[in-house]
């Protein structure tokens, strides 16, 4: 079984912020394979699917994003999973907006989306995959202090990308699930550089 978690706030106030970039694309996925749910777990909502053959469960942590570890963790060590079965999907300041990239293991770029949930899945566990969904920084010289820029609203233009950026990264998270790492990165890590 494969753990797909998207990362965000709940609540209306943070639904198309930037900061929500992982629950919006799971939202996708949920839609795109036709996913069961939700359903309630603790501190979080769960969907099913089969994608490739393959069971996969989709996570919505309820926890605010610095505390998304304890849901995960908790799944993660219920259903014995390990680090290749758990796809992270989340926001990324060092990417522009619209991009993305697939990453395995490696540090949190002071994610505390990420901190959290390395600290729950434990220090030999973190080499799981991510697919970093780019929303750019503030401009230079902007007056906007990059936590109130990732807690703004997706502008219009952005939501429209959003579409196109989600179809690629369903396509991604289906190599990933089916267990093609390489020919994900491959293809699109490439792709986004053109």
């Amino acid at each position: 079984m494969k753990l797909v978690v998207g990362l965000g706030n709940p609540g209306p106030k943070y639904e198309t912020t930037r900061h929500n970039a992982g629950f919006l694309a799971l939202d996708y996925l949920i839609d795109e394979w036709k996913a069961t749910g939700p359903n309630a777990v603790q501190n979080g909502e769960t969907w099913t699917a089969t994608v490739s053959g393959e069971k996969v469960l989709l996570l919505k942590p309820l926890t605010y994003m610095n505390n998304s570890g304890t849901t995960v963790g908790s799944l993660y060590k219920f259903y014995k999973l390990k680090p290749e079965d758990l796809i992270v999907i989340h926001d990324d300041l060092d990417l522009k907006t619209n991009a993305f990239r697939i990453k395995t293991g490696g540090g949190t770029a002071g994610h505390n989306g990420l901190k959290s949930i390395d600290a729950h899945v434990g220090a030999a566990q973190t080499n799981y995959h991510r697919l970093r969904v780019g929303i750019g920084r503030p401009a230079p010289g902007s007056p906007v202090q990059v936590v109130d820029f990732v807690l703004q609203p997706y502008t219009d233009a952005e939501i429209q990308g959003l579409n196109t950026l989600f179809t690629k990264l369903a396509h991604a998270a289906e190599l990933l699930v089916r267990g093609d790492s390489v020919a994900a990165m491959n293809q699109f890590n490439r792709e986004d550089k053109k």
